[in-house]
């Protein structure tokens, strides 16, 4: 996060309302490490409203001293907390979620105030985030092992799951709590206790959800948190300390690329969640009321700020017009504003990189042949807005085409045989998630088997679910989160035999 300019942007009262004053002053400024907030002694972070470019909150900035710290605190609490009965683990997270609904206002507005989604996409956040903690609850207590004879008839075979041990992660700043509890929740079941390192631009909630575990039984040490403007000095030590064993980071591929050329020199074990370029492909029987329905959710969740998004929309060329005027006819009517604003669908992006980005994305394609449907543009005034966008005539060679958008523009390109949407989709080194809207079963079984992704929305635009393995292939990571799958991430194998 840049800095601000504090003689110009001042943290009081009437900056905000009487709610807002309330909840910022509950939030902590401190990092947490083995149970107790700290202030440190560097110079404070400013955490802005992207609405507005004000400072909401000044807090404390650790340092990589502070970072070994906790580290230190996670690793003292591991074995006590290694040895705590599921079913108590389990309670807690329980009680975890439980608060977590109590408090759900607190936290869709405090999301809604750091990082800009309007309250209605905060609150969806607070129940899909809720749900890894009773997901995880559930499965505490489900963790089992293997029992029986070797072929042999020499011995039994034993075959148990342990924690893997302390673990470091590093959110990102889209989705402030989903991501904290998506790696927290099942990294406390299995038994592991955890250093956190939220993104500089949204790092509130993940300490107000600290506070939320502290007082839910979380015992002290067991989670840890440090928010920092030097993410790279204080990452690098506790990655490289031997007692560290898994690393999970959510971001882009580039850092990713980084982060796993470090955890390789302790041979961590590491979850990776990477960058997307994911296709949306809509074929000439679609229905197209379900294909549009699923355009705006796969587009425009989150301001189109989610590695998730459709960056690609491959239309079958008998469709493709009346699909454009479908989606441009409801991206006229999105209204643009503060999060907090009554009846707003698109707020604004997380800061005026962003918005610079989207900028000269648009520029490029047209530039190429590309037209403008709907808008396409930076709105004057405050904030970082950028004004959601069709694009039509998308040529090939288009750097929109290539990068991951992560923001409100809608990109159509055309085909006209199943091959050829086939090769278009798999036009990237990603692989996180495809959409392919057809009413054809056998087509959909084809392209599920087809198209190179670690999830595919089939007839639906929305795919993330507690239940279900978040993950990708290629450049898009590897490593699951949430379902059967997320717990293992946190569990080793021991295989012990017992001669007969």
């Amino acid at each position: 996060m840049s800095a601000v300019d504090t003689t110009t942007t001042q943290f009081t009262a009437q900056n905000f309302t009487a709610q807002e004053a309330d909840l910022l002053a509950r939030v902590p400024d401190g990092f947490f490490i083995g149970g107790v907030w700290e202030q440190g002694t560097r110079p404070q972070i400013q955490v802005q409203d992207p609405a507005t470019g004000r400072v909401i909150k000044r807090i404390a900035n650790a340092t990589p001293e502070d970072g070994i710290r906790a580290l230190d605190a996670a690793v003292a609490a591991q074995d006590a907390w290694a040895a705590t009965p599921p079913r108590t683990r389990a309670e807690i997270l329980r009680r975890a979620f439980d608060l977590l609904q109590e408090r759900r206002a607190d936290f869709a507005l405090l999301m809604t105030l750091e990082m800009g989604k309007p309250l209605a996409e905060a609150n969806g956040e607070v129940t899909y985030g809720g749900e890894f903690l009773r997901w995880f609850s559930e499965e505490a207590v489900r963790i089992a092992g293997r029992y029986g004879q070797n072929p042999e008839g020499t011995g039994t075979m034993v075959v148990s799951q342990r924690p893997v041990g302390p673990s470091f992660f590093i959110t990102p700043w889209n989705f402030p709590l989903a991501m904290a509890t998506r790696k927290i929740a099942p990294a406390l079941a299995a038994g592991c206790t955890v250093v956190v390192k939220p993104a500089e631009l949204t790092p509130l909630t993940t300490l107000f959800f600290a506070q939320l575990l502290a007082d839910a039984g979380v015992p002290a040490g067991v989670v840890n948190v440090v928010q920092t403007n030097t993410s790279g000095a204080v990452s690098a030590p506790i990655i490289a300390d031997p007692r560290l064993r898994k690393l999970s980071f959510t971001g882009s591929t580039p850092v990713g690329r980084s982060l796993l050329a470090q955890a390789g020199q302790n041979v961590l074990r590491t979850s990776m969640e990477l960058g997307g370029n994911a296709p949306f492909v809509v074929f000439e029987d679609a229905d197209l009321d379900k294909a549009v329905e699923g355009a705006m959710l796969a587009k425009f969740r989150n301001i189109g700020q989610a590695c998730t998004a459709a960056n690609r929309f491959i239309v079958h060329e008998d469709v493709a017009d009346e699909f454009a005027r479908r989606v441009t006819e409801k991206v006229d009517a999105m209204k643009i504003g503060a999060g907090t604003e009554p009846g707003v669908t698109i707020g604004p992006l997380i800061d005026d990189r962003a918005v610079a980005s989207m900028t000269a994305l648009v520029d490029d394609a047209v530039s190429r042949g590309a037209r403008v449907l709907s808008r396409g543009k930076a709105p004057e005034g405050d904030g970082f807005f950028f004004e959601p966008t069709v694009l039509v005539d998308v040529q090939p060679g288009s750097e929109i085409l290539r990068e991951e958008i992560f923001g409100p523009i809608l990109a159509i390109t055309t085909f006209s045989t199943e091959e050829e949407a086939v090769a278009r989709a798999n036009e990237t080194e990603y692989g996180l998630v495809g959409y392919v809207f057809t009413q054809d079963l056998a087509r959909g079984q084809r392209m599920i088997d087809r198209v190179d992704t670690g999830m595919m929305g089939l007839n639906t635009g929305l795919v993330s679910n507690a239940a279900a393995p978040f993950g990708g292939v290629k450049q898009s990571g590897l490593g699951r989160e949430g379902g059967l799958e997320g717990i293992h991430e946190y569990l080793s194998t021991k295989y012990t035999l017992i001669p007969a």
